[in-house]
């Protein structure tokens, strides 16, 4: 997949596993891996991202004598998911246009 279509995409990956509730950075990762793949090494630069953006939060909690980082889902986090979901019509279009017009040139 292109480089650029899946950046975006795993934003929202990202946001959508989040969702569902609080989470931590390699749960994250497992989720989101059901779908498409990612590693830790681009993960946290996402999280870093949404967090600066304002899409998420984050706090610690003990866990296991440890201290582990979660994510939160913040409002904007969850209209900028309402936005991707609201533009699925617009990109089936633009697929099926293009997938017309390529098949309209290999006759």
């Amino acid at each position: 997949m292109d480089i650029q279509r899946k950046k975006g995409l795993l934003d929202i990956c990202v946001l959508a596993v989040l969702a569902r509730g609080p989470s931590y950075g390699y749960k994250i990762v497992g989720d989101v891996s059901q779908c498409i793949q990612i590693s830790e090494s681009t993960l946290y630069p996402i999280l870093r991202r949404l967090e600066t953006s304002g899409c998420l939060t984050t706090y610690t909690a003990a866990y296991n004598g440890r201290t582990r980082k979660y994510f939160q889902l913040t409002e904007l986090g969850r209209e900028k998911i309402d936005v991707f979901l609201s533009e699925q019509d617009e990109m089936r279009r633009i697929y099926q246009f293009i997938e017309t017009q390529y098949k309209e040139g290999t006759v």
